[in-house]
Parts: structure tokens; sequence; C-alpha cells
């Protein structure tokens, strides 16, 4: 299995284990103490992406969007901030 889809599997399993204001809570706990209650590690760049995007797919599941749609509307966004930093390169 590659990272990418261990990173995805990890955001899944954030998002349907924590609400929004748990998640906050624990990206507030990264930065300040350098570890957190959601027991996901790592470097803190990391941690807090990976937190980030947890919290974006649940605000979406909370909302009413499947999750499976929620983790598509996620991608489809990273693609497109990934297509501006390209075009702002060339």
């Amino acid at each position: 299995m590659n990272r990418q889809e261990i990173h995805i599997k990890e955001i899944k399993e954030l998002a349907k284990k924590f609400t929004p204001e748990q998640i906050e809570g624990c990206i507030s706990q990264q930065m300040h103490v350098g570890t957190n209650v959601c027991d996901i590690s790592g470097t803190t760049e990391q941690v807090i992406n990976d937190l980030s995007k947890a919290r974006f797919v649940r605000d979406l599941m909370d909302k009413g969007m499947s999750m499976t749609d929620a983790v598509r509307e996620l991608a489809k966004r990273i693609r497109l901030v990934q297509m501006a930093f390209k075009e702002e390169k060339e």
C-alpha cells in the first residue's frame, strides 16, 4: 500500500472517530505541545495537515455529505490548489 492510500485511510478514520471540535482541539494541542489526543503522529506539519483534512471531511459529512463524496471534494480542492501553484511557477 502506498503512502497516499494510508494517508486517505487515516483521514477517513479520523473523520469518523472525532467531531470537528475534537479535531480542532488536536490541532491546537499539536501546535502548542507537539502531541495530541487524537493519537496521530508524525512531524507537526504532517499531523496538522492530516487533521485539517479530516476536519474538512467531517464538516462536509456533518452537512449531510457521504464520506466518499466528502473525500472526493477534498481531493478535488487539493488538485485545484496544486494546479494553481503549478501555473504560478510557469
